[in-house]
């Protein structure tokens, strides 16, 4: 199974209380509600990936096969930098943006404001190409009234009129980060920017669906559910900051595909599957150091830990054996100790060969001069044993 990580081409918050404020080279984004003035004032941010890289990730990695057979998940990943005031009511929303934006090279704290940049008024700078606020095309809308701007987006499309809108709502012990499964949204990118809105043959002989409403890639806003923004109530008044691609830390945002490349393919091979969970467990191929936009292909050396006595000219420590279909793997940056790709039964199951059990890692996503370390999850004997003995490597530059 593959897991692979494009980071943002822009982003920006823009602030309600601060009509043409520009915010593009902050390193952080905001999505807040403060009710200390008669008006309440909200922030939302606004964040595009290439869709270049989305379409060679499509075409060219996870191949269109695992694309139209629905073999595929693509999640909106922002990482937490403060949180205040959180309810447990708390729901974030993420929409496809409508309408182009510049993301300008201001900072929050500027003096004078910076307004070169998208705001809560303006697409690409103070006084030019407005937010529409009225007269929307069918499926888009935006704010209007006292607060008018702050985005326009999409609310529903022919390909997907019930997932263009996924949030998150937060609960005590919820994970903080925001982590949204946008599939639906990069979807409509795709068609989109492949066939436009023509009716046409897809690859594979699937027909393109007739009167299709798809659209561009302009990115995504995140925003406060309908129930909190605006709605004045001084007892909620959340503020969530997330990192920005312009953070100094390991957390930009990421829009990470995951898809299934598993391939349990052993040949006329009679390697057995392991039955034991008194293994031993090795990688074969690990130099040690990769770079960034490399892609390793992991070979995984197992054995019983304490092998039956038969009769064979070489040693019985030697003989082979496959980890379990259902084994996946886990990437944990070892300074930090937090997973950069978690296990998953779906996405980082491990395939086979005619030699050995093995997996492919890309890695691109991984931030160069750390270290990391992989964890095998192998599903034996009602057990979980879960393998993580100095399989470490290091991304370097270049």
């Amino acid at each position: 199974m593959a897991v692979y990580k494009l980071f943002p081409t822009k982003d920006s918050t823009i602030y309600s209380r601060f009509p043409a404020k520009n915010t593009g080279l902050d390193s952080i984004l905001e999505v807040s509600a403060d009710y200390s003035s008669p008006i309440p004032q909200v922030s939302r941010y606004l964040i595009q990936f290439s869709q270049d890289e989305i379409n060679s990730t499509i075409n060219n990695l996870m191949g269109t096969a695992s694309y139209y057979d629905n073999k595929f998940k693509v999640n909106l990943v922002n990482y937490i930098a403060d949180i205040q005031n959180l309810n447990l009511d708390t729901e974030l929303e993420a929409y496809a943006l409508s309408g182009s934006w510049n993301m300008g090279t201001g900072r929050f704290n500027d003096s004078p404001e910076t307004d070169n940049g998208c705001s809560w008024k303006f697409r690409n700078y103070s006084g030019s190409n407005p937010w529409l606020t009225s007269g929307f095309a069918d499926h888009v809308t935006a704010s209007y009234g006292e607060v008018s701007g702050g985005g326009t987006w999409w609310t529903s499309s022919a390909i997907d009129p019930l997932q263009l809108n996924p949030s998150k709502t937060y609960t005590y012990t919820s994970n903080k980060d925001l982590e949204l499964n946008v599939t639906s949204i990069v979807k409509n990118w795709y068609q989109y920017s492949m066939y436009g809105e023509a009716e046409v043959e897809l690859p594979l002989g699937l027909p393109f669906e007739l009167g299709i409403t798809a659209f561009f890639n302009d990115g995504f806003i995140i925003k406060l559910g309908e129930e909190i923004e605006f709605k004045a109530d001084r007892y909620k008044q959340p503020n969530l900051k997330f990192y920005s691609i312009d953070t100094n830390t390991i957390y930009p945002p990421e829009l990470q595909f995951q898809w299934e490349d598993v391939i349990f393919n052993t040949g006329s091979s009679n390697i057995p599957i392991i039955e034991n969970s008194e293994l031993v467990v090795s990688l074969d191929n690990n130099p040690g150091e990769f770079r960034r936009d490399s892609v390793h292909k992991f070979k995984i050396n197992c054995r019983q830990q304490f092998p039956a006595r038969t009769y064979q000219t070489s040693s019985i420590y030697l003989n082979q054996n496959y980890l379990p279909i259902s084994s996946s793997y886990a990437v944990k940056d070892l300074d930090t100790n937090e997973f950069v790709i978690d296990f998953d039964n779906d996405y980082t199951r491990i395939s086979a060969d005619a030699t050995s059990s093995y997996f492919d890692l890309y890695m691109k996503g991984l931030e160069p001069e750390r270290y990391y370390q992989i964890l095998l999850k192998v599903p034996i004997e009602n057990e979980v044993v879960i393998l993580d003995d100095n399989y470490y490597f290091k991304i370097v530059n270049g």
